[in-house]
């Protein structure tokens, strides 16, 4: 009998929240699940990790997985520790998710979700992060979860690239009004960002940031914006290498 795939999930929203939840119960379908996530919500981390203070780890029972641990630290922390120190080999996929929200494209950069899994390639695992496009904590995550198991399931089957996770975007919609999936690039886009100036009880001045998201491509048809807007998952290929290839060349004159 062949030995179950060892899968290891975590987030940025929290160990205990509800799309991690249903996430460890989905892929516990495909293979024997390791959970190690953040004790508390670490969204919008992006790729740090803690190096100016202690890590800590707790055995917990969230998702009913014989090795189950909360993270003091960074949703990337979490990966380096199950890696690194809690198991003694690589598992064999990495999930991250079910994020709170969108993180499709500039929200990549900032996202703990996508971050957790640009660590699990470069730790050279198959890695995915999913996102549902609804930040409310009553999200219906089920609506998507057959094509989660698709997804889940070619990614244990065939080899994925070296190097390269998989953001995925899942649109707030339900089942019927669900496409499929479509591979697609980033868009361009970025947010139009202010802080809001507010007062505490004691008088004094504190900020919040918010701002709208503005999409600099609303006529391209293969991006993860237009793909989400048509009633599609999109999955974009993501990597670590922040490289512009293109203009290496072109900025020679640089060179002595």
């Amino acid at each position: 009998m062949s030995q179950r795939p060892k899968i290891l999930i975590t987030n940025d929203d929290g160990i205990s929240a509800p799309g991690i939840i249903f996430l460890s119960k989905v892929a516990s379908a495909f293979g024997d699940i390791i959970v190690v996530a953040p004790d508390k919500p670490q969204s919008g981390m992006g790729h740090a990790i803690t190096i100016n203070s202690t890590i800590r780890i707790q055995k917990t029972n969230y998702h009913q997985s014989k090795i189950e641990y909360s993270c003091s630290g960074t949703p990337v922390d979490c990966v380096k520790m199950a890696v690194n120190h809690i198991l003694d080999q690589k598992p064999d996929l990495i999930l991250s998710g079910i994020n709170h929200g969108s993180n499709s494209s500039i929200n990549v950069i900032y996202s703990g979700t996508m971050s957790a899994a640009i660590e699990g390639a470069l730790e050279g695992t198959p890695s995915i992060g999913f996102s549902l496009c609804d930040y409310s904590l009553e999200a219906d995550f089920s609506q998507a979860e057959q094509l989660i198991n698709q997804i889940i399931s070619n990614a244990l089957t065939h080899k994925m690239p070296n190097g390269i996770c998989l953001n995925v975007n899942i649109p707030n919609i339900n089942s019927s009004q669900l496409k499929g999936i479509k591979v697609v690039r980033q868009t361009k886009g970025n947010w139009v960002e202010r802080f809001e100036e507010r007062q505490d009880p004691y008088g004094r001045n504190y900020y919040w940031l918010t701002g709208e998201f503005v999409n600099f491509e609303t006529d391209a048809v293969d991006t993860d914006e237009w793909a989400l807007s048509n009633g599609f998952i999109s999955i974009v290929p993501t990597q670590a290498d922040l490289t512009a290839h293109q203009t290496i060349k072109q900025l020679k004159y640089f060179e002595v």
